[in-house]
This record gives C-alpha cells, structure tokens and sequence, in this order.
C-alpha cells in the first residue's frame, strides 16, 4: 500500500511573492527604536559555506545579508571574499555592538535579507537493472557522486511521495521524490524520480520545495524536459570559487559576535501549519528531556524510520534546538552538535569521523554499526549501548517538572491565540527559547560557581540550574567534562551521591 507523506504545499518559486514591507530610507532607519518581535526573527548564524553555526551556543544559520550591501552586489555573478564583507560591514560603526553587548541594534536586524545560495540542481531517477541513478545536473562539472542515494531514500518505492534534506559535502540539499504508476513492462508498473538542490545552508530550503514537487511531477509525465530547471538554476545559481570552499554567507563573526549570539537557532520554515515542533513534543513526550540532556552533552545521535522521511528530517532539526546556548564563550572548544539528517550506508566511513551530530536514516543496518553512534533512536523508544549514558535515559522529578512546564506554557500559547488571536507568539519561538533559556541558566550558574572562592557545586548550586541533585548528578559530571569545567568540584553531601 502506497502512503503519502505529511505536509502542506508552500509557495511554488513561479508564483508571485508575499507583499514585502518597502525598504526604509536611512532617515527612517535612524528614527527606528526597537524590534518588533513579530517581523523581526532573526535566522541563525552560518559559518562560511557549511551552514552550521560559528555561535558558541549550538547550529544556525546566519543565511542573510545586509540590505545596504545586497544593493551593491545585486549585480555580481560571484560571492564576495570575506575581506569584501569585513569592509562592507564595518562600514558604519553603529552596526558594531559594543562588546559583551547581548542585544543586537534594530538597525542591524532589519537590515538582513535572506539570500538564495543555490549551488546546483538535478534529477534522480530509479532504474529497473542499475538502480539508483543521476539523470541530469547543472552545472554538469560538478561531483554529485553519491547524491542519487541521498535525494531517493532506502524504501521510497513504498510512498507516493516525500521531502528529504541532506548532506553532501559541505551542503546541504533538498530533495522531492514522486512514485507513478506507469503501465511499462521495462520499468515494472512504478516510475520513481527525484528533483533537488544543493545550497550553502539548509534554512532557506523550504521556499523551492513547492517548486521541486511541482517539477518531480513534470518530470514523471514528460521525461526529458529540463527547460524549467535550467531557468531556475540560472535565476538563482550561486558562482562559487574553483574549489567550491570558503563560501561565505554571512558577515563575518569579527564584526557580528553579538548578532550571532543573539540569533541561537537554526531557522527552517516547516510546511506544517502547527510547526515541526509542536509534533516533535507530541510524538516524544517526556522523552524530549532524555534528547535535551544528549543534544546538550553533544552525543552522536541517530534517528531510524521508515519512509516518509520528510517529517523525521524536522526531528533532527528539534534535536538540534535543543542544544542552543547564547552566553558568549560557552562551548568555543566543544564539537559542533551537527545536522546531517538523512544519511544512508554511504555515509558510514563520514560518520565515523565524527564527533558529534544527529541524522536519520531508513536503512535499519546502521542499528548494527554501534561504534558510529552514542544513541539510537526508534519511534519514540530512545537507547544507547554506552554504560556512561544509560543513567540519562531514565526520568528524574526535575525532568518531569520542566516538561510539565513546557507543556503548561504550550497550552497558555495556544489558549492565547486563539482567545486573543495573538500571532506575534509561535510554538517554534516558545519551544527554542525554553531549552534555550534553561541552557543558560545551567551555563550561568557554572560560570558563578567557577569564579566563586570556594568552586564547590552544592545541593542549592544545583537546583538553581533547575536539575536533580539526585537523579542529575551524572549528567552534570559529564557537563563538566564536556565542556572543561576542570575547576569545579561536586559536593560528596548525600544529597548529590
């Protein structure tokens, strides 16, 4: 039986887009005295062509750029150099924050436009005798080796269709996949295809994703037909340098170390009108504090489900905003919590490499492969054949009282948008800004600690964090590790043993 995968249609790439707010003059700018929090979130940070975070706190994608300097490149053909982007945002010195300042300048925010770094597009065909197979591809000199088993997961042939984002390299892509039944002996009654793109970051994806599902169909009812594809690749192609590294997609953090800290999360516009997020808390329930003490440990997560895999690739995005921290300095020294979200048998030897990331995968033989991962999760059933670990899969008082919490304050959100028909407040902004906020108050409190003449953690230093002085107490050592509080000492009281 053929299923459908879970989403809503988004705004094809040919359709005319939202009415835009006019660009305020320079007059008008400087009459600006605070952001709005409804038209003013800010994407996350990107570090140069990768699309993870350079921010100490966790991923994001900083996929933007200043209105005053996309006027003078809108006519380039190549991405600026990063001394072009230290001039240019250097230029004027109010949009440096004052050091240590955690707030980001309003004139600095509304200033960020967000930029199309599409690096190529290509089809992905199903062959009856050889498999998976790159149909087409611009620019045709560029090593898409591998991307047909990424852009077509292991056992799409049982959906109808689905959405997958992945890595390649130092991208990230995005790929529809459409299953019709054709009536051909050669191709055994099912033509399978996908069309995706590759980019810098992973954020802006979701804008072309009504525009490949619309393509993927095109292209199982006419084969061959390529002309749409060309148009889009040359409307939004991005030239790269001969070696395809360095990209930059955003100002350097030099001249934005405050923007950055103040931008923690990796912002991916979901097709769902309730947000991925409200139905990652729905689908893990309490078990979101067992992800949350992971992702913040930085451990090798994976997450196994069959296809549709669309909607697993939005878990590894929650995963990831899990582990947001904007205290600046925490973290300079820890691995990158990164996401890879699909990955299949082809990206074995990668992931042995890691340190730390959470992805997804179709392809149960990764169960089985325990050295490239710390955690497996199936379903809603998260385990780990690590012993350290073990202990953290079990909820403790203070676990529960924080979902408790989050639960709580998800359900006055919606109260208050539907009574009051708020739509300043989102799920995403309240899910992200309560890990985000409790991170802090762990990192805050160590810090305090660490600079106090007696560097002891006690019974009240630890429920000021808002954990368990019982059931906690050995995820907070390996926090201590992980993070290099070697100063810091646990108190043998028998409230923490």
């Amino acid at each position: 039986m053929v299923e459908k995968s879970d989403r809503a249609p988004l705004l094809d790439w040919e359709e005319v887009p939202p009415a835009e707010k006019p660009v305020p003059t320079p007059e008008q700018e400087k009459d600006v005295k605070g952001p709005s929090p409804a038209n003013n979130r800010a994407l996350g940070c990107t570090a140069p062509g990768i699309g993870w975070s350079t921010s100490p706190g966790g991923p994001g994608s900083f996929t933007s750029a200043v209105s005053s300097i996309d006027t003078s490149l809108s006519s380039r053909s190549t991405v600026p150099t990063p001394a072009e982007w230290d001039a240019q945002c250097l230029d004027k010195d109010d949009h440096t924050p004052a050091p240590g300042q955690g707030e980001v300048p309003h004139d600095i925010m509304v200033k960020w436009e967000e930029k199309d770094p599409i690096v190529a597009v290509f089809v992905v065909t199903f062959d009856t005798r050889s498999g998976n197979m790159l149909e087409w591809c611009l620019p045709g000199d560029m090593n898409l080796e591998g991307v047909e088993f990424k852009a077509m997961a292991s056992g799409s042939h049982r959906v109808s269709s689905d959405f997958i984002y992945f890595r390649k390299g130092g991208y990230f892509g995005l790929a529809c996949f459409a299953n019709m039944v054709v009536e051909s002996v050669v191709e055994r009654g099912a033509r399978m295809k996908s069309v995706g793109i590759l980019s810098t970051s992973y954020t802006l994806l979701y804008r072309y994703m009504s525009f490949l599902e619309h393509q993927v169909r095109l292209q199982l009812k006419t084969p061959g037909q390529y002309s749409p594809l060309e148009a889009f690749f040359e409307d939004k192609r991005s030239v790269l340098p001969p070696d395809g590294e360095n990209v930059v997609t955003a100002c350097p953090g030099s001249a934005w170390g405050a923007a950055i800290n103040h931008c923690m999360h990796p912002e991916m516009k979901i097709t769902h009108p309730a947000g991925c997020m409200s139905q990652f808390i729905q689908f893990f329930g309490e078990q979101i504090m067992v992800l949350w003490k992971l992702a913040l440990l930085r451990r090798r997560i994976l997450i196994f489900s069959p296809p549709p895999v669309g909607v697993v690739c939005y878990r590894v995005y929650c995963c990831c905003c899990l582990a947001n921290v904007s205290i600046p300095g925490v973290g300079v020294a820890v691995p990158e919590f990164r996401p890879f979200f699909y990955v299949n048998v082809a990206d074995i030897d990668t992931l042995d490499t890691e340190l730390s990331y959470v992805a997804c995968t179709t392809e149960k033989i990764f169960e089985e492969k325990r050295d490239l991962y710390d955690v497996y999760v199936d379903n809603q059933n998260v385990r780990t054949t690590r012993e350290s670990l073990k202990p953290l899969l079990r909820l403790n008082t203070a676990d529960r009282e924080k979902y408790r919490r989050l639960t709580e304050q998800r359900q006055m959100l919606l109260y208050s948008q539907e009574e009051n028909g708020d739509c300043v407040s989102s799920e995403e902004d309240h899910f992200i800004l309560f890990f985000l906020e409790q991170n802090n108050r762990i990192f805050q409190t160590l810090s305090e600690v660490a600079g106090s003449p007696e560097p002891i953690l006690t019974q009240e230093s630890v429920r000021a964090m808002g954990l368990d002085p019982h059931g906690d107490r050995l995820f907070l050592l390996h926090l201590l590790e992980t993070y290099g509080y070697d100063s810091l000492l646990v108190t043998d009281h028998p409230c923490c043993s």
